[in-house]
């Protein structure tokens, strides 16, 4: 199950079943939960946990030290969780002392060729992201988001549950849940239907979330107007509460918003 010329730390911890491939290097504070398959060159470094039957492949870095010039070498880790797709050259990277110590990436998700995630991120579950997605530092996504090839987003900011980003967009600011963002500076043009469907969510439920971000994001008050205005207007439609919940929370972004 270990190929004879990997370089395995007589100090990592090595579960069940794990498979390591040939020229692959694992660093003395990593720990490869049960059945995890690290196929061959690949390096794996820092204080890291990788979870059970996750899969890395070829030419992927993970663990090693975030490209943050304030980074002191400080003991931050980088906790990866179960059944995720790791797939050629990603790269993840652990916190630091000015974020939160680590970046933590959920269950299911898969991470196609080349993507980034940079040094304090928290990545959810279920996602998808497409070839060389870059995430700045700090950066949160929801689950069950999708984010097309080629798109960067910027430090801090935060995409809501059941979102997706067109590919080669270009993310500053903040995405609600279920939105559906793209362009060179992203803006919302619209919700997510195919993943609410997806989601089996209600086709009343649908037509709420989209009348909601209608009123959010018109012009006639202020925003905070808006979202009271929603709030008391939808008050059992589960979605739309996702939507005001994470509009309310502090946020070092503004959000995405329609082309006016």
């Amino acid at each position: 199950m270990i190929h004879r010329t990997a370089i395995i730390s007589q100090n990592a911890k090595i579960g069940e079943n794990v498979k390591i491939g040939p020229y692959s290097v694992i660093g003395k504070d990593v720990e490869l939960k049960d059945n995890v398959e690290v196929m061959s060159h690949v390096c794996i470094d820092g204080f890291t946990t990788v979870g059970d039957g996750t899969k890395v492949f070829p030419f992927a870095a993970i663990g090693y030290r975030p490209q943050d010039l304030k980074f002191r070498g400080e003991m931050s880790r980088l906790i990866i969780g179960k059944n995720n797709t790791i797939r050629e050259y990603v790269t993840m990277h652990p916190g630091t002392e000015g974020g939160r110590m680590e970046t933590v990436v959920g269950d299911g998700n898969l991470f196609m060729v080349g993507v980034h995630i940079a040094h304090d991120c928290i990545i959810g579950n279920n996602i998808v992201m497409g070839n060389n997605v870059t995430l700045g530092g700090h950066v949160t996504i929801g689950d069950n988001v999708i984010i097309g090839g080629l798109s960067a987003l910027h430090q801090f900011v935060r995409v809501g549950c059941g979102a997706i980003i067109g590919g080669m967009s270009g993310v500053e600011k903040d995405v609600i849940p279920y939105g559906s963002v793209k362009g060179e500076r992203a803006c919302l043009s619209g919700v997510n239907l195919i993943g609410l469907r997806r989601a089996n969510v209600c086709n009343n439920e649908i037509h709420a979330v989209q009348k909601a971000c209608d009123i959010i994001f018109s012009n006639n008050n202020t925003l905070l107007d808006n979202l009271e205005f929603v709030e008391n207007t939808f008050p059992n439609e589960a979605c739309v509460k996702e939507i005001i919940k994470f509009m309310r929370q502090k946020t070092d972004r503004s959000f995405c918003k329609p082309p006016t």
